[in-house]
């Protein structure tokens, strides 16, 4: 792969896929229907979680700068079958928030289409059950074509796209809690916590893989300048930018408009709406869509770089691993992202989707944190240009954390995600074990001896 992206590039990726629907869309659904004004709570409760795995995550990254993220961790440290579980589910997981956010999208492009007197019809308005005639969330699918179509343009290419919309989208957001501050009714605020402590938990568990998306970034390892040293700064970074503008956003949104009335689907351009700014609604509008297409980049990248690597590895078929001839990008992998991420974003509705998201990506958390702590027992001496703070505190205190919020999670969730595991496990023993290189003579293992 082509290594092309510095620290600007890389925090930009991590920025991009952090912010996006979870601030545009997700954060007004669970405001009205889960946590209230307390939303806010949600989101600092889902940002410490997710800081205490970025710790762990930074680490790694300066150690095994390689592609997979997650699995290449775990698969070094706490062996194939461990690493094989992860890079399965996070195949799932990364999927699965290309199509919710590409929902999430959807909704604001209804409503700037709204505004010029354009009407999508009722079928391609959303998936079955969501409204009156709805079939398919069209506006979702073509958004998940679109987007790997860009990424089949080249790393260097598609960085530079998604750098500029990453600034817009940040600028965005900071006019909208500039101006936003300017109409907050702290009745609005009263009471702040309507569902309890309860929906304050409960809402984090729906928001996290909100802010997450420095995992995403980790994927990006082999097309990193200096990737030991500049992605722990960059996941750091990119948390720390998106958590800022997390907590002043959802103050603006639940103090402009009552909770009960917030629109779920375009919650920021219909609160500046009520208040007498229908210019800066549309304009939010065009951000949230801007800032939603940075998340779908990020992730279907990630998405695209675990199939390469699982791939590479021998446990998925070699097509998954064939770079484009000249613009050095896993095109077959991407495309394959794409599709998948298209259907599931046509049929499903996104509250349901981030539920599947989310407990996955805290199963991956609870790994990696503890590969910490295993790594730092077995080899203490090994090079780390990061080093996670109070070992073994910080991992613990992030595996209590991602098991807690698991906890919130519905029943169905659970099912859903052990029945994706079980069919990995089959295709692990039925291919993965028989054509893997790193258990079979004549794997490509030299990266593992140099690193952990």
């Amino acid at each position: 792969m082509v290594r092309a992206l510095g620290l600007a590039q890389l925090t930009m990726i991590g920025v991009g896929a952090i912010i996006g629907a979870g601030i545009f869309s997700l954060a007004g659904a669970v405001a009205r229907d889960t946590a209230g004004p307390a939303v806010l709570i949600s989101f600092l409760i889902a940002g410490i979680a997710s800081l205490f795995a970025a710790f762990a995550y930074a680490e790694f990254a300066g150690m095994v700068p390689r592609a997979g993220s997650s699995y290449t961790y775990c698969a070094a440290v706490l062996g194939e079958v461990v690493g094989w579980i992860v890079g399965w589910d996070l195949l799932l997981e990364y999927t699965a928030i290309v199509a919710a956010v590409a929902i999430g999208m959807s909704g604001y492009v209804g409503f700037l289409l709204d505004s010029f007197g354009i009407r999508i019809p009722a079928w391609a308005l959303g998936a079955p059950g969501t409204g009156t005639g709805h079939r398919v969330d069209l506006v979702a699918v073509l958004i998940c074509l679109a987007v790997a179509w860009l990424l089949t343009r080249g790393t260097r290419a598609s960085a530079r796209v998604e750098t500029v919309l990453t600034a817009v989208k940040i600028a965005i957001v900071l006019v909208i809690v500039i101006v936003g501050f300017t109409k907050v009714d702290m009745a609005n605020l009263h009471p702040f916590a309507p569902f309890g402590v309860s929906g304050a938990f409960a809402g984090a568990s729906t928001v996290f893989f909100a802010v997450f998306g420095y995992d995403a970034l980790s994927t990006a390892a082999e097309e990193s300048v200096d990737a030991q040293r500049q992605l722990p700064k960059a996941m750091l970074l990119a948390l720390g930018i998106s958590m800022t503008l997390y907590v002043l956003a959802t103050i603006v949104l639940t103090g402009i408009q009552r909770y009960t009335d917030i629109n779920a689907a375009s919650g920021f351009s219909s609160a500046f709406a009520t208040v007498g700014l229908n210019g800066l609604a549309n304009v939010i509008a065009v951000g949230a869509v801007i800032g939603i297409t940075t998340v779908t980049f990020s992730f279907m990248m990630g998405a695209s770089r675990i199939g390469y690597a699982l791939s590479r590895d021998g446990l998925l078929p070699k097509g998954f691993s064939r770079l484009h001839p000249r613009r050095k990008i896993p095109a077959r992998a991407t495309w394959t992202i794409g599709v998948v991420s298209a259907a599931v974003a046509g049929v499903f509705p996104i509250g349901e989707v981030a539920e599947l998201i989310n407990i996955g990506v805290l199963m991956a958390f609870v790994l990696v944190s503890g590969a910490v702590v295993v790594l730092r027992r077995t080899k203490p001496d090994l090079k780390r240009t990061f080093r996670c703070p109070a070992v073994p505190v910080i991992p613990i205190l992030s595996i209590l954390f991602s098991v807690w919020l698991m906890v919130y999670l519905d029943w169905q969730t659970w099912v859903r995600m052990g029945a994706w595991l079980v069919i990995g496990l089959i295709m692990y023993t039925t291919y993965g074990y028989r054509n893997s290189r790193r258990i079979n003579p004549g794997g490509s293992v030299e990266w593992e001896k140099e690193t952990v």
